[in-house]
C-alpha cells in the first residue's frame, strides 16, 4: 500500500501566499483522485492558513523589499530558516515546494539539496534581471522548476534543469473573482500604492499629488484606493487625512479594504505600484500607469546589479516585450510625469486603445489550454514525487 504523502510549501510574500493556497487545494484534490492520502505543511500567510495546510511558520510580515528593510528582521529570518531545516531533517517530506521569495528560498534550496531533500521551485525568481549567474545554482539545487511566464523556459535552456511552463495562476484567480454584473465606470481612477507599508510611504504622496493636479482639469474623476487589509487601510487613511490638512482642495478619495478585485473591474483607469497587481489589472483589462520607488541605498545597489530584462521592470511589459503600461521609477515618480501619462490612458486618451490591445495579448500569452495553472502545478508536483 502506498504510504501517505507529505509535501511542504514555503512562501514568504503575499502573492506567493495566494498561489500557495490554490496549489494546496489542488494538491489535495489531485491526491484524492489518485487515491493517496496527503499532508501539506510549511510556511505561509492567511490564504494558505485558510486551506487544509498545517502552518508551521506565519510569513505575513516577511514580504519586505530592500537591504535596509531586510536587516530590520534578519534575526527573525535566521530563526525561521533554522527551524525549517531542522523540521525538514526530522520529517523528511516527499517534496518541498518553494514559491518565489528568492532571497530566502535560494539559500533554503541550497541547504535542502545538501541534505538530500527533493526541491521543486514554483514561480521562478527574476534571475534574468538580478543575475543570470544564479541560474546554475537553481539548476543544481532544484529537481524541478515550474514557471508561470512563457519566455522563462528559454532562460534555463542548457542548464539541465527540468523546467515546465504551467501557466499563470492569476488567470483562474481573477476569473473566479469576476462579477458579471459589474459595469466599468470610465470616471473612476484606482490608486494601488502596494501591499507593504514601505511602498505606501514612498508612493502614496506622489499619487495624491497626481490626483490633486488631475482634479483641476478632470472634475468628474472619482478616486478609489482599495487596500488589502485593515493595517494598510488604517495607514492609508492616516496619510490621506494629513495630506488633506495641507491641501484643502484635495478631492475626496474613497478608501476601502478587501475589495481590490471588485474595483479592478469597476474602475476605468489605474495608477499602481509595480508588482503582481499589474498582471491582475491586465487580466481585469484595467489600463494602468505603473510606478515604483526604493530607498536611496537600495536604489543605488539595484542600479549597479539589476539589468532590466527586455528593458522593463513592469512584468506586463516584460511578458509583452513592449511598453503596454507606461512605467516610472524613483525621481520620475512625480505629477509632472504621471498626470499626462494617466491622461493618455483615460477613456478617449491617445494610448487607451493601444493599452487595451496590449493587455489582451498578455492574457493570451500567460494562459494555458488545460484545467488551470494551479491544477497543472499540482499534477507536476505529484508526478515528481512519484
Amino acid at each position: 500500500m502506498d504510504k501517505d504523502l507529505n509535501i511542504w510549501i514555503i512562501s514568504g510574500e503575499s502573492s506567493g501566499d495566494m498561489y500557495g493556497a490554490r496549489l494546496c487545494r489542488e494538491l489535495h484534490a489531485e491526491a484524492a483522485r489518485r487515491g493517496r492520502k496527503l499532508r501539506v505543511a510549511g510556511m505561509g500567510g492567511p490564504r494558505m492558513a485558510g486551506t487544509d495546510m498545517e502552518i508551521m511558520v506565519d510569513s505575513t510580515e516577511l514580504g519586505v523589499v530592500g537591504i535596509v528593510e531586510v536587516l530590520k528582521i534578519i534575526g527573525k529570518i535566521v530563526r525561521i530558516f533554522k527551524l525549517l531545516l531542522r523540521k525538514a531533517d526530522q520529517e523528511k517530506p516527499d517534496a518541498i515546494v518553494l514559491i518565489d521569495y528568492p532571497g530566502f528560498n535560494l539559500r533554503l534550496a541550497k541547504q535542502l539539496h545538501k541534505r538530500g531533500h527533493k526541491v521543486i521551485w514554483y514561480v521562478s525568481p527574476q534571475v534574468w534581471s538580478w543575475g543570470k549567474r544564479r541560474i546554475p545554482k537553481l539548476a543544481e539545487y532544484c529537481n524541478k522548476m515550474m514557471v508561470i511566464f512563457p519566455f522563462e523556459p528559454e532562460i534555463y535552456a542548457g542548464t539541465g534543469l527540468d523546467v515546465e511552463f504551467v501557466g499563470h495562476p492569476l488567470i483562474e484567480i481573477m476569473t473566479e473573482k469576476r462579477a458579471p454584473d459589474v459595469v466599468r465606470d470610465p470616471n473612476t481612477l484606482l490608486l494601488l500604492p502596494g501591499s507593504r507599508t514601505m511602498e505606501i510611504n514612498r508612493l502614496l504622496i506622489p499619487m495624491f499629488n497626481t490626483v490633486l493636479e488631475l482634479s483641476r482639469n478632470h472634475s468628474k474623476l472619482r478616486v478609489v484606493l482599495p487596500t488589502p487589509r485593515q493595517k494598510i487601510f488604517d495607514h492609508c487613511t492616516a496619510v490621506y487625512s494629513k495630506f488633506r490638512e495641507l491641501h484643502p482642495d484635495m478631492p475626496d478619495i474613497k478608501i476601502t479594504s478587501g475589495d481590490t478585485a471588485y474595483w479592478q473591474q469597476r474602475a476605468g483607469t489605474g495608477l499602481a505600484a509595480s508588482g503582481t497587481v499589474t498582471v491582475e489589472c491586465a487580466i481585469a483589462r484595467l489600463p494602468l500607469v505603473v510606478v515604483y520607488k526604493l530607498n536611496f541605498f537600495t536604489a543605488v545597489l539595484a542600479w549597479m546589479l539589476v539589468r532590466l530584462y527586455r528593458g522593463f521592470f513592469t512584468m506586463v511589459n516584460v511578458i509583452a516585450d513592449k511598453e503596454v503600461f507606461e512605467e516610472f521609477f524613483q525621481y520620475r515618480v512625480n505629477p509632472g510625469n504621471l498626470v499626462p501619462a494617466v491622461e493618455r490612458i483615460l477613456p478617449g486618451g491617445s494610448r487607451r486603445t493601444e493599452v487595451e490591445g496590449g493587455m489582451d495579448e498578455v492574457v493570451r500569452l500567460i494562459s494555458v489550454d488545460m484545467d488551470g495553472a494551479s491544477h497543472r502545478a499540482a499534477v507536476v508536483c505529484l508526478d515528481a514525487v512519484k
